[in-house]
C-alpha cells in the first residue's frame, strides 16, 4: 500500500519506491529505500511525516505516495 495510507505509528517496511531515478536516489540518501524500515508519524494536510531511524522527515503527499510498503 503507498506510505500515506498506512496505519499511523506502526513500523512499516518499504517494499519499493515507484518514483524517478533522480527522486529515488534522494530517498536512498534519507534511509528510504526498499528494504528499509520507517514509521508513519502523520498524513495530514499535503505532507506526511515519517520517522527514519533517528531522524523525523517530512515528505510531499505525492512523493510520499510512490513510496510503496
Amino acid at each position: 500500500m503507498p506510505l500515506p495510507l498506512a496505519p499511523v505509528g506502526e513500523q512499516l517496511t518499504v517494499k519499493k519506491v515507484l518514483a524517478a531515478q533522480e527522486q529515488r536516489r534522494h530517498l536512498e540518501s534519507l534511509g528510504i529505500a526498499a528494504g528499509s524500515s520507517l514509521s508513519l508519524l502523520s498524513a495530514a494536510g499535503g505532507n506526511v511525516i515519517v520517522k527514519v531511524r533517528a531522524s523525523r522527515l517530512a515528505l510531499d503527499k505525492g512523493l510520499a505516495m510512490k513510496i510503496i510498503v
